[in-house]
């Protein structure tokens, strides 16, 4: 097994952290055999506007094989929101049309088109205190080897050297084993949206003052 190293991302690693969320995209599992009519459906949502407007707070694991896991920050979450709102999601919408009909007939790929159209913008309160947000994806390669929590540290590190009193993100209720490893990591429930497979809970993480005093290199 090659070891893998984190580091910034930088332009060219697009099309892996693309691979990367597609090869996560079934609730943390394989969405390859779902998104074979567009495999970059959820890496166009999840990863693209992180890498293009946050380039500073997104952070790539890679070994031999190339990209095998990201975590991905915004500082602002309403002002990133802003900016995806204005600059990102105009050219989505008008490549891919929103899907019609039943959409209990849709594939996945036209439902995330569905979401271009109708993004989610949610942020759980209290904002004050968890305005900035993280995502993070690893392949299962790279799972299980306490790469998942260094990333999310030092995102959290550079976060709270900006001046970010704390974090937020989202977890499908479907996805017990993130919810365990957030949970573990000291984030706590803030917001439950829907239900099932369609349900979405918010979990949250204040930082401390030791975020802003050491360096996450």
């Amino acid at each position: 097994m090659s070891e893998a190293k984190i580091r910034l991302a930088r332009p060219g690693d697009e099309a892996g952290a693309y691979h990367v969320c597609l090869k996560t995209g079934n609730f943390g599992k394989d969405g390859e055999p779902f998104y074979r009519d567009d495999p970059d459906a959820l890496g166009r949502i999840f990863v693209g506007p992180y890498l293009a407007y946050e380039p500073e707070l997104s952070l790539v694991l890679e070994d031999a094989q190339g990209v095998c896991g990201y975590a991905l920050g915004a500082f602002d979450s309403k002002a990133f929101y802003g900016r995806y709102e204005r600059e990102w999601r105009p050219a989505l919408c008008a490549k891919f049309p929103e899907p019609g009909g039943d959409p209990s007939t849709w594939t996945r790929s036209q439902m995330v088109h569905s979401w271009y159209h109708h993004p989610d913008y949610t942020c759980p309160e209290r904002y004050d205190l968890y305005p900035s947000h993280l995502h993070i994806d690893l392949l299962e390669r790279a799972q299980g080897r306490g790469f998942g929590r260094r990333m999310l540290e030092q995102v959290m590190e550079l976060l709270g050297q900006g001046g970010s009193p704390g974090a937020h993100l989202g977890v499908s209720m479907a996805n017990g084993t993130a919810l365990g490893f957030y949970q573990r990591l000291g984030f706590q429930e803030l917001l439950r949206v829907g239900e099932g497979t369609d349900g979405c809970i918010y979990l949250g993480k204040q930082f401390n003052a030791e975020h802003g005093r050491r360096k996450p290199w």
